[in-house]
């Protein structure tokens, strides 16, 4: 009789055993499922995150862009200034700088 009480005993530990196995499988199979979806959720948070910083990166090449066009235009007109400047500059000592050439080569030195 003693050996159908340690025959029962061993069932139980044996059918214990299954029980842990089959719950240590659960929470594997539970844990992979978390990793998974941590990944999922950390592959979608690296995109939005990329696109976020993409658009702000445009939106700052499309300031600066049109800045530029700014500057450029900015620079001409200060380039047509100077140019108008140096014409006037030009056409107010052009007689003085013709007489004092015509005087050097009308001037005969012994």
């Amino acid at each position: 009789m003693e050996s159908s009480g340690n025959h029962g005993g061993i069932q139980q530990l044996l059918a214990a055993e299954q029980e842990a196995q089959q719950i240590v499988n659960a929470a594997r199979t539970a844990k992979m499922a978390r990793l998974k979806q941590a990944k999922d959720e950390a592959e979608t948070e690296i995109a939005d995150h990329k696109t976020t910083t993409e658009h702000s990166f445009q939106r700052k090449l499309e300031e600066t862009s049109g800045d530029s066009g700014a500057n450029v235009k900015r620079l001409e007109q200060e380039t047509d200034e100077k140019i108008e400047q140096l014409k006037n500059e030009a056409s107010r000592i052009s007689r003085d700088v013709v007489d004092m050439l015509l005087k050097h080569v009308t001037t005969v030195n012994n």
